[in-house]
């Protein structure tokens, strides 16, 4: 069913401008061969307002002609995820953890992603060589399945390769890293759930979201199915100009995450991805937002707010 739901994705620009009643001035605006393409699910556009390109769901996913204007300290690669790479998919930043690039789809593009540029192996099918490099490694305690998105993938694929990481003996986690559930929450069916449950290694799952519009009725029930299992969700958000730089907007999104038992774990200072600078929020602006929020809610509904600086031994808390 997921699949189907996903062709429903918009990828053409014109139709999506359309279908939000864009007028000529507006859709002027809109990069129309942009390098890292249009991809957004039909659900997420439903609840953008439509005769707007102001709208905080739309301004994360719509190519427009900011992303042309080239900015000093923006990179193809913010992060230096070329230098970490022991394998085609094997990233090996930080101790004790490795990053297993699955693949490149994912549920949807955003315009701010660090990742849109990276060369992805697309010719290897499988994972043995990751696999090799993990079980010879013993300090490796935790994999990371990232992307792209790892729901991409399909069930009997993800069976395939969560079952030979829990037989590895030293992996002691796995943990998805994901945004399926943001826009297409029927990812989350009754064959993903029994992959799951054949897994004896501690699984947790950390899902993308920026903004309280993107949650919803549906969103929360297909996580409480991974809930009802014993799995902790956690949450990360990517701190965007014009979209989420208000405190009322974060209080409102981390307050609405705990309620449905999802913790905040990292609101993340934006990766310098080339096209991507009209995004940036200072940093003293994103602390002054921390520190509003601070006394207005729990200690755990407030992530770290944190940069990713290469070579560090982890997330640097600003």
């Amino acid at each position: 069913m997921w699949k189907q739901i996903l062709r429903y994705n918009f990828v053409q620009w014109g139709k999506l401008a359309d279908f939000l009643e864009l007028n000529s001035e507006q859709r002027a605006f809109i990069a129309q061969s942009p390098s890292f393409p249009l991809n957004l699910p039909l659900r997420l556009a439903q609840k953008i307002r439509k005769g707007t390109l102001k709208d905080p769901i739309l301004q994360q996913f719509l190519p427009t002609l900011h992303e042309e204007k080239d900015k000093m300290g923006f990179a193809l690669d913010p992060v230096l995820d070329q230098s970490f790479r022991k394998s085609s998919k094997l990233l090996h930043k930080y101790c004790g953890r490795v990053l297993l690039v699955c693949t490149s789809a994912c549920a949807m593009n955003c315009r701010f992603c660090f990742r849109q540029n990276f060369e992805y192996e697309t010719e290897e099918k499988g994972f043995s060589n990751e696999l090799e490099l993990i079980s010879q490694d013993e300090s490796i305690r935790e994999v990371i399945l990232s992307g792209g998105d790892p729901l991409s993938l399909a069930d009997h694929t993800l069976q395939d390769l969560l079952c030979k990481l829990d037989a590895i003996p030293h992996i002691h986690r796995i943990r998805f890293h994901t945004r399926f559930p943001i826009g297409i929450p029927e990812r989350i069916d009754d064959n993903f759930l029994e992959v799951l449950k054949k897994i004896s290694k501690r699984i947790w799952f950390v899902i993308h979201v920026n903004h309280p519009m993107e949650l919803d009725d549906a969103v929360w029930r297909h996580l409480e199915l991974i809930q009802k299992m014993g799995i902790t969700i956690l949450s990360q958000t990517v701190l965007l100009k014009n979209v989420n730089d208000d405190p009322d907007i974060l209080k409102d999104l981390w307050e609405n995450l705990v309620d449905h038992g999802v913790m905040p774990y990292y609101l993340h200072q934006l990766d310098r991805v080339r096209g991507a600078a009209h995004f940036e929020v200072l940093e003293e602006r994103g602390k002054e937002i921390m520190q509003k929020i601070s006394g207005q809610i729990s200690g755990y509904a407030l992530p770290k707010y944190v940069k990713e600086v290469p070579g560090e031994l982890g997330k640097k808390v600003i």
